[in-house]
């Protein structure tokens, strides 16, 4: 799909031929200068975006992408909208940075919607400047309440690219950089589709997750454990919805263990499954959460951790000895205000809700059953998994944990070349689009999508 002749120009009002200019010169500098995340710096060709507008960005070469990764799942109420756009030149111009010790108008506000909107009495708002380093203070205030070290963690899970964050993390990118040493245990979570349990139910498998989670805890030690960390809807690692039990009944060993319970809603929160929190499907409160991404859609960068009671009143007379320059910035904090009220005012979380039973949820179960490349599909709101796989009876992936393949490329091609940026994993294909993303919009990505899994099936 491509920039029409009759408009011949990008939302941004470059031409197309001066967005190519513009794009050349970026990869040329790109290519010279940056040093980029994740990657083999030689072997990379990053694409370039001239422009973005709604559910949509436009590559160096003027083609328009619906973007159905929502960049790294987080631009949640897709891009440039005008009334975080406005906040944030509004902000600019009144006051652009002040120091995190005084107190100012956009995060303080912030504070209180966001305060609004935690589950429980998760009232106190320690700001950060993404969801790793609000992973890393998480730990550090549990580590601290309890006296404890020891922090419990799952396989297949992302918590961030930081050093405890990436020792936290359940997939390969921790295993460059995990030396044994930082405190952290990992444990198999709940996931039907490759139970580690024998099970064949999800009662069953959170069952037996929970009963194997109890019994690790006894034998690591109840009385060193700081802190359990989840994903309350596991994302980077696959969209495994837990199944119902498994969170309240983490929930019931924490508290019989004195454990802090610490959700991740980094990817998880402000709309993406359809509630503002991943964790309310679940109606458990955690000891803190974690958040970032969508809080002002990535606009400006923004993270942060919400409190309990009983951690917050071991720092009220003891100092926390943690802290940012950046913490509750005024451009990301009004940011911040400004896209929260948008989600709110324009109903976008319940039309994320809407969109994923209603729409993504029946057209992915379509292609699951069209194309025998796909294993399953599973999510909620408009965050889901397409598990691609080689063979349906024997599950097996059709790359490898880890890693890619010949067939794994060329359905991402496809998609690309479709007008579709996917966000794309292992062997998973992620549905991830903003949450006020319209029917129209999705159905058209399924479309490509449906295309893009007949190159799966023809490689099997």
């Amino acid at each position: 799909m491509t920039v029409t002749e009759e408009t011949a120009a990008l939302p941004n009002g470059l031409t197309v031929e001066d967005a190519r200019a513009e794009a050349a010169r970026a990869y040329e500098l790109d290519r010279k200068h940056v040093f980029h995340s994740w990657s083999a710096q030689a072997e990379i060709a990053p694409m370039t975006i001239t422009a973005s507008q709604g559910s949509y960005v436009w590559d160096g070469e003027g083609n328009r992408l619906l973007d159905f990764s929502s960049q790294l799942v987080n631009t949640n109420i897709g891009h440039q909208h005008p009334k975080v756009v406005a906040a944030i030149a509004e902000q600019a111009a009144k006051l652009c940075t002040v120091a995190p010790q005084h107190a100012n108008a956009a995060r303080s506000e912030a504070a209180r919607l966001i305060a609004e909107r935690t589950p429980g009495e998760l009232d106190k708002i320690f700001f950060t400047n993404g969801g790793a380093d609000a992973v890393e203070h998480a730990v550090r205030m549990a580590r601290l309440h309890t006296g404890r070290y020891k922090v419990l963690s799952r396989y297949r899970a992302y918590h961030g690219g930081t050093e405890t964050a990436i020792n936290l993390t359940g997939d390969p990118r921790r295993w460059p950089n995990d030396h044994g040493n930082a405190g952290v245990v990992h444990f198999f979570g709940p996931f039907l589709y490759r139970s580690q349990f024998h099970a064949t139910t999800e009662a069953e498998e959170s069952q037996r997750a929970l009963a194997y989670l109890e019994q690790l805890i006894a034998l690591e030690g109840p009385s060193t454990i700081a802190a359990i960390i989840l994903e309350s809807i596991p994302g980077t690692a696959g969209i495994m919805v837990p199944p119902p039990g498994y969170i309240a009944g983490v929930r019931e060993l924490c508290d019989r263990h004195g454990i802090v319970f610490i959700a991740d809603e980094v990817m998880a929160g402000f709309g993406r499954s359809g509630k503002w929190f991943s964790i309310n499907h679940f109606d458990v409160v955690p000891d803190l959460l974690t958040f970032a991404k969508g809080v002002n859609s990535g606009y400006v960068p923004l993270g942060g951790v919400a409190i309990s009671p009983a951690i917050y009143e071991t720092f009220a007379h003891r100092p926390y000895p943690g802290g940012l320059t950046y913490s509750g910035h005024p451009l990301a904090t009004a940011a911040a205000v400004a896209t929260i009220n948008a989600m709110a005012d324009e109903g976008m979380v319940e039309n994320a809700a809407r969109i994923g039973a209603e729409v993504i949820g029946p057209g992915l179960a379509e292609l699951a059953a069209k194309h025998r490349s796909v294993g399953e599909v599973r999510g909620a709101g408009v965050f889901w998994a397409v598990e691609l796989v080689a063979d349906q009876q024997t599950r097996e992936p059709l790359a490898p944990y880890g890693g890619s393949s010949p067939a794994m490329n060329s359905v991402i091609a496809a998609c690309k070349a479709g007008g579709l940026l996917p966000f794309a994993n292992f062997n998973r294909i992620h549905v991830v689009p903003p949450c006020n993303v319209s029917e129209d919009e999705v159905r058209a990505g399924l479309a490509i999508l449906d295309n893009a899994l007949d190159v799966a099936d023809a490689a099997l």
